[in-house]
């Protein structure tokens, strides 16, 4: 694997966790929401990610987002007679969103961004250095 292919798969890694990092703030922002755009309580989304290979001889393996994906969890149920979308009942089907589960995901989507990027720094510092090492 040569050296401007490690850049590659890291700048792979970076853009799916910020895609990661995007969804993750919309169901944060849609957290309370009764209504999604559809009419319908929020459902949180989340990112699947696929391994693909970034070179000819498949050894070396980027990411890249594969689809994001709606949850299947149940909504919270709040009783609130006076919201006008409140059932005859009066409790009203809130959006999915776990704010904490949301949190430890975006710290973690924060974190392997980061990670990539100080990858890439590595690189580019020895890089420098094998340059340096060969004008000497």
């Amino acid at each position: 694997m040569s050296s401007f292919e490690l850049f590659n798969i890291a700048a792979s890694a970076m853009n799916a966790q910020s895609v990661r990092l995007n969804t993750t703030a919309s169901n944060m922002a849609n957290a309370e929401s009764a209504l999604g755009a559809d009419g319908k309580p929020y459902k949180a989304k989340q990112v699947v990610f696929q391994a693909v290979p970034m070179d000819a001889s498949g050894k070396g393996q980027g990411v890249r987002v594969q689809q994001i994906v709606e949850s299947a969890a149940p909504g919270r149920v709040v009783y609130d007679p006076k919201s006008p979308v409140a059932n005859a009942q009066g409790y009203v089907t809130m959006s999915n969103v776990d704010p904490v589960e949301e949190m430890v995901n975006m710290i973690s989507a924060s974190r392997a961004y980061q990670n990539n990027a100080e990858v890439m720094s590595t690189a580019k510092t020895l890089m420098q250095k094998t340059i340096s090492l060969g004008q000497g």
